[in-house]
């Protein structure tokens, strides 16, 4: 910073500007100012004079330009690029990594007097000695620079004035036997080095440094390398080629650019064997390759390859010190010397590291350089959380292609012709590859070899036979063998998890049902888990449940058959077993009212965890729904029928809710065929009537009532009531007065069992089918009573029906803002309990009273929410029921 004739007041004000000085960038908190400027004597009213120099001084600077003193919370910070102790340290800085001599002239040039000249005071005198001992470490570096450059007889003088200043500094003095001895004055050098030995055994008592002895050896030796001209630094340029066919990972490499922008030089990318971590790398690597002008060094450290074990530390550093230049003879054998040595080559020097394969962190610590100016991108299959956490890595996790990349590397391979003439084998080879870069690489190598052959053939060889296809005779073209790979660095127990979870039932898995496919205690599954996961053969999409890419899964299914078979079959039991009880104490906790089921089978050896209320149970199923259909269909292939049947009666409850139709239907229909091996009349009458009623929500009008008399001419007395309230349902839209019959006949049933709760649902049903047949005076009462029953039982689902029954009566009385008000309530209530079915049914009848009020906007809003649950659940009569509402 140069004042030039700018006044900058009287010694303390200018002191002030000092001590922002010397932490320029940083805010100073006034406290130190204060004790800079007026030391530890300062007067009470030191603060307010320190705000008033400060309010001079930004006045001052500010015709300077390129300066301000802004105030930030708690002091004051001085801003600006033109501050000369700033452009010292930078220079500094840079000289380590590039010309070092020339960098270090500049930085020295800025020094034009003492530092902070005219200012006393304690701390003026200790920062301006701090800053001498600063520009004096500089002037030692420029020597050592000109020195390393091959300089000697003109710096002789120079030196000798400053070997008179500091007699007892050994790096001055071996930089002075140095310039002498390339000065021609070797005798004038050995008796220097004479001189030095005796002063310092006479005021220290030491001997000299072991490398000034070194360096008075070698000129007793008359040492060539001491005079020979440096040799140039090698640059080692070791990257692999860049990969032609990389398609995508916009965003993966726009991270790494951003991490080595910033602070975080080291970047760990981690992903599956074959998911194209290497190529990631590669591609950052190459592409910024003219940051790296020093070099580019790559090494494979062997983490999961053909090779029996990975390479270990030692080896790898010999490779890099190879890389180079260091001649072997001087390459030390201890693994600490050789990363000692390596850090000491590429200090200083902006190069980049390629690590690839890591088998663990511990493998790569080692292998870092000191070095902020080098980047090191390491590749691994584990996590290797040990980088992040000690090293401040950047964690880049590689996961599948979107479609759009996979497109665009078979079009970049095989030519968009030849998928345009068979776009749905096209479509079928990106589905089953999954985004997957190996297996997309491997199926495009089929397409070229066999030239003639049509995609569909390809498309369905992977379908039938997918690992056969991935497999092939050259390892590193193999899925099977890539992925096998990775097995290796796990433990037995780890690699028969990896093994059961590609046979489990679902897509993904959590860590109760886990834990009883291993048969270990949750504490043990998360280990596994957990290890599989840093290796990167599980991933968690969600927190707490754990999936498989669908290629590792048929993988991991195909080593499954190496485990003997009753293992297998006993993980299935358990993990069937799981799915049933859990499911089972869910669904209690959600309809605490249901009759149990005609089937007593519990599976004793398995603990599940209490549902507490009905947020948890539904949370339950959302998470599990779909390993609950898998489980389903794995039972019946085990043959385990009262297992298929229990999982769909489990389920139920939750598909109703959430307006699961398809589904609903799907599960029966499995449960159906398990029923058929049962030979159980109540089974089977439970069977045609969860059948018929899943017809029933599907619009399916015949069939529904065609299953539902079957049912009736089944069922016990137990379930004749259920059966009864079923037909009314069925029967509500087609014929009403038939719907209430049955329903009454429910209702009488109910009463003579004592069974309240379902006398006050029937009592709903009527009031339903009373309000349909215009019997409005009838179809309130029946409502208030059900609803005043619901609320004493304290069953919310019923009170929300008989609300949105109220809306519907008082709409049709013409009672139009009673009838909002009651849908309100009703919406507002199957909102908080998450009932899909009964919102969408609540909006769009409020919709219809907020016409007949006026209120047109805001029915179409209602409307359009209900339309979005209705196409969200596959409904297609009601979507179109409502897409006319809004349309017309």
């Amino acid at each position: 910073m140069s004042a030039g004739a700018v006044d900058l007041g009287a010694p303390r004000q200018r002191c002030v500007l000092a001590a922002l000085a010397v932490d320029a960038g940083k805010i100073v908190p006034v406290d130190r100012l204060v004790d800079r400027v007026w030391g530890a004597d300062a007067a009470p009213r030191a603060r307010t004079t320190l705000h008033s120099y400060v309010s001079r001084l930004r006045r001052a600077v500010a015709a300077i330009g390129g300066l301000a003193i802004e105030h930030r919370s708690g002091g004051y910070v001085l801003l600006g690029d033109e501050i000369d102790l700033l452009k010292f340290h930078d220079l500094r800085a840079r000289a380590r990594a590039g010309d070092a001599a020339g960098l270090l002239t500049e930085a020295l040039a800025l020094w034009r007097a003492e530092a902070l000249t005219g200012l006393d005071g304690e701390w003026a005198r200790e920062e301006r000695d701090r800053l001498e001992q600063e520009r004096l470490a500089a002037s030692h570096e420029l020597v050592d620079a000109r020195l390393a450059a091959g300089g000697g007889a003109e710096l002789v003088a120079e030196l000798a004035a400053r070997v008179a200043c500091h007699p007892l500094n050994e790096r001055v003095a071996r930089q002075y036997l140095l310039a002498l001895h390339r000065a021609g004055r070797g005798i004038d050098a050995l008796e220097h080095y004479r001189q030095i030995r005796e002063r310092l055994r006479a005021e220290l008592g030491a001997e000299p440094s072991a490398a000034l002895r070194e360096l008075h050896q070698r000129i007793l030796a008359a040492d060539p390398r001491l005079t020979a001209a440096p040799p140039l630094p090698v640059v080692p340029r070791q990257l692999p080629s860049e990969p032609s066919t990389f398609v995508g990972r916009e965003e993966e490499l726009g991270r790494l650019d951003t991490a080595v922008a910033g602070t975080v030089l080291i970047s760990a990318i981690a992903g599956t064997g074959g998911i194209g971590k290497t190529s990631l790398a590669l591609r950052w690597a190459h592409r910024n390759a003219g940051r790296f002008a020093d070099g580019q060094l790559f090494i494979d450290l062997r983490g999961f390859s053909r090779a029996e074990e990975p390479m270990d530390a030692g080896e790898a550093l010999g490779g890099l010190l190879h890389a180079l230049a260091v001649e072997p003879g001087r390459i030390p054998a201890d693994v600490q010397a050789r990363s000692a040595l390596f850090r000491s080559l590429v200090a200083g020097r902006r190069m980049v590291l390629v690590l690839d394969n890591a088998a663990s962190t511990d493998q790569v610590v080692p292998l870092l350089p000191g070095s902020e100016l080098c980047t090191v991108l390491v590749t691994s299959r584990n996590r290797l959380p040990g980088l992040v956490t000690r090293h401040a890595a950047e964690h880049v996790v590689l996961t599948e292609l979107t479609d759009a990349d996979a497109r665009a590397l078979l079009t970049g391979r095989l030519g968009a012709g030849r998928l345009e003439a068979e776009p749905q084998a096209a479509d079928q080879l990106i589905a089953m590859c999954g985004g997957f870069p190996l297996a997309l690489s491997i199926v495009i190598a089929h397409a070229q070899i066999r030239r003639g052959l049509p995609l569909a053939v390809l498309a369905a060889e992977l379908r039938d036979t997918v690992i056969d296809v991935l497999d092939n005779e050259e390892p590193s073209a193999s899925l099977p063998a890539v992925l096998s790979w990775s097995l290796r660095a796990l433990c037995p127990r780890q690699r028969d998890a990896f093994a059961l979870l590609g046979i489990a039932p679902g897509p993904d898995i959590g860590l109760a049902a886990a834990a009883c496919l291993l048969g270990v205690a949750r504490a043990q599954a998360r280990q596994v888990l957990r290890a599989l996961e840093e290796a990167s053969l599980l991933c968690q999409d969600v927190p707490g449940r754990w999936r498989m890419h669908g290629l590792v899964r048929a993988y991991a299914a195909a080593v499954a058959q190496d485990l003997p078979g009753p293992v297998r079959e006993e993980a299935t039991r358990r993990v069937l077993g799981h799915y049933l009880e859990a499911s089972r104490a869910a669904d209690r906790t959600m309809d605490r009212l249901r009759f149990p089921p005609p089937i007593d089978h519990v599976v004793s050896d398995v603990h599940v965890d209490p549902v507490p209320d009905d947020q948890a149970a539904q949370e339950w199923f959302e998470a599990e729904f779909a390993c609950l259909v898998a489980a389903q269909q794995s039972a019946l292939d085990q043959r385990n029928h009262a297992v298929a049947w229990l999982l769909a009666w489990n389920a139920t409850t939750f598909m109703v809710r959430r307006g699961l139709v398809r589904a609903r239907l799907a599960m029966w229909r499995i449960a159906a065929e398990a029923a058929g091996h049962l030979r159980d009349t109540a089974v089977l009458a439970s069977t045609e009537h969860m059948t018929g009623t899943a017809h029933v929500v599907l619009g399916h009008h015949e069939t529904a009532v065609e299953h539902l008399h079957r049912a009736l001419a089944l069922a016990g007395p137990v379930h004749l009531a259920g059966v009864h309230y079923s037909l009314g349902v069925a029967w509500a839209t087609k014929d009403a007065r038939q719907a209430f019959k049955h329903a009454r006949r429910a209702l009488a049933i109910y009463r003579v069992m004592g069974a309240r709760e379902w006398e006050a649902r029937t009592l709903a049903q009527m009031s339903w089918l009373t309000a349909f047949l215009g019997r409005l005076d009838e179809a309130r009462s029946f409502s208030r009573v059900a609803l005043a029953m619901h609320r004493e039982q304290g069953y919310r689902t019923g009170e929300a029906t008989m609300l949105a029954c109220l809306g519907f009566v008082a709409h049709e009385s013409g009672c139009y803002e009673e009838s909002v008000e009651h849908y309100e309530q009703a919406i507002a209530l199957v909102r908080e309990l998450g009932h899909l079915h009964g919102l969408a049914d609540g909006l769009e009848r409020m919709g219809h009273t907020l016409v007949a009020l006026g209120r047109h906007s805001r029915a179409e809003a209602v409307w359009r929410e209900a339309l979005g649950i209705y196409l969200q659940r596959g409904m297609e009569d009601e979507t179109e029921r409502v897409q006319r509402l809004l349309t017309r």
